[in-house]
């Protein structure tokens, strides 16, 4: 990679998973910058969610760092996808599974993304998801997605983990790499022309860089409330602000390799399985629940009575209007918030961080191409919001007042609108994806199982399939044989040591 000016100084308000993420990716890119962490001792980390996509991955790797030095510091657990339940009244249709699309998943989907087609023309095939993709095979079995070394292709997967832990993992490669980590209370942002010039620590030091990182959560010291930056509320198309936090000890029986997201009277709770203890939550809104009332839910949905200490979080969801604003650069709950349920907040971290380098460079080191990288990380967010919008407006619950308003919710964006409009006329929905260049935040298998799992098919009298339909028993036979190379998910994690 090309090198910055000599003596670019970076520093980081904030630490956390989000600040050392940022951290390590701008010491790996340009080793000759002089890159600063500064934390206050006295702010904890909020830590909502305990799980990732599979980015990660390539996150750790473009480190060095090995899932045997990593994964067992962290408590962590691998995670082939995440189980929906609860989510329709459906029958058939009370749960899914949305695999983490993988090389060997090339082979079914063709036939899933068939049958979904076929099925909504009225013909009479099984388009539920979960028999085509083998990270749903994996999850049920409790399998880890490691392949066996012969075996050629092994599936796409992300982790669980404790974010404390993983922060304090980072911070110690971060450290040892040379990056300066200063604990200071900041009381001031010094700004000029629209940019940052200094910080102020609480004994009057002046900490000055060229670039700065706000990772200081839903504050946002320096973007929000020093540079201006609009905040751009998610309010109108996501209903859930609140959230309450109870952990559990660890699954006695074996370690599942899934998170689970189970529909709750006004939300859905995550269980997330560490080898620690089970991390679970439920997230709600709170115009449709109380504080009492939901932790009295969540208590009741794990069968725990009085047992442990919850924990109550508010949620800010939306994005800032612009993540480059200045010299600074917003990432984490500084730079914006949506809810965990598919586990996207590192992943948008890493693509800030990554994209940011990449403009930065391309640009000379200069702000030429700062407004077309904002562009591009609203546009993810937007396109991560619509996904998540999805759940929501296509659940077929009716229990509940919340589960109602949602599928009746019309504050919809134009391209979720599109999407829904091709699935419910029998369109061609890859295409349509493609056609809108959205894939690279949820691609087409991700949309299909999310509208199949639900079975939201088009009202038609049933006819039958027809030649060339889906081969059920030779793609289940596929998926068991492919399942073969892989081992108990619980021995996986043992044998990172």
């Amino acid at each position: 990679m090309t090198q910055p000016p000599a003596g670019l100084r970076i520093v980081i308000l904030g630490g956390g998973t989000a600040g050392w993420m940022a951290a390590n990716l701008f010491a790996h890119a340009w080793p000759s910058a002089a890159v600063t962490v500064i934390e206050s001792p006295e702010i904890g980390i909020i830590g909502v969610g305990e799980g990732s996509t599979p980015q990660l991955k390539a996150f750790f790797d473009r480190l060095g760092i090995a899932e045997a030095d990593w994964m067992p510091a962290c408590n962590a657990t691998y995670k082939n996808g995440i189980e929906f339940c609860g989510w329709s009244e459906r029958a058939g249709y009370d749960r899914y599974f949305h695999p983490f699309p993988s090389p060997l998943d090339l082979h079914t989907a063709p036939a899933f993304f068939d049958a979904t087609r076929r099925r909504r023309h009225g013909q009479d095939v099984w388009a539920h998801p979960d028999r085509f993709f083998l990270p749903a095979r994996l999850a049920a079995e409790r399998l880890a997605p490691i392949a066996a070394e012969a075996f050629p292709l092994g599936p796409a997967y992300g982790y669980h983990f404790d974010a404390h832990l993983v922060g304090a993992v980072l911070r110690t490669h971060a450290v040892q790499r040379g990056i300066f980590h200063l604990e200071r209370r900041i009381v001031a942002v010094a700004v000029a022309d629209g940019a940052v010039t200094h910080l102020v620590a609480e004994e009057g030091e002046r900490i000055a860089g060229d670039l700065f990182v706000d990772s200081s959560g839903f504050r946002s010291v320096i973007h929000q409330a020093a540079l201006g930056v609009p905040f751009v509320s998610f309010a109108d198309n996501l209903f859930n602000d609140s959230a309450v936090v109870l952990p559990t000890p660890a699954d006695p029986t074996g370690t599942a390799s899934a998170t689970r997201a189970t529909a709750l009277k006004a939300g859905w709770a995550w269980d997330i399985p560490l080898t620690s203890r089970t991390g679970n939550g439920y997230v709600y809104a709170s115009s449709y629940c109380s504080k009492d009332q939901a932790e009295a839910e969540l208590r009741a949905h794990l069968g725990v009575g009085d047992d442990g200490t919850a924990r109550h979080l508010s949620m800010k969801v939306g994005r800032v209007a612009e993540t480059w604003s200045g010299n600074s650069l917003a990432v984490g709950l500084s730079q914006g918030f949506i809810e965990p349920l598919e586990a996207t907040a590192l992943h948008i971290v890493q693509a800030t961080v990554e994209g940011f380098i990449q403009a930065y460079e391309g640009g000379g080191f200069t702000p030429v191409n700062r407004d077309a990288f904002n562009a591009r990380i609203a546009a993810r967010y937007d396109g991560i919001r619509d996904y998540i919008v999805c759940h929501y407006r296509m659940n077929r619950r009716t229990d509940t007042a919340y589960w109602r308003a949602n599928a009746a919710h019309d504050c919809l964006s134009d391209s979720l609108k599109a999407i829904l409009t091709c699935w419910f006329t029998g369109g061609d929905l890859e295409a349509e994806i493609a056609q809108q260049g959205i894939a690279g935040y949820y691609a087409a298998t991700s949309w299909h199982c999310l509208l199949a799992g639900y079975g939201q098919f088009p009202e038609r009298a049933p006819h039958p399939a027809g030649p060339g339909a889906p081969d059920m028993a030779a793609i289940d036979d596929f998926l068991r044989r492919a399942a073969r190379n892989f081992g108990d998910h619980r021995a996986a994690l043992a044998a990172l040591g």
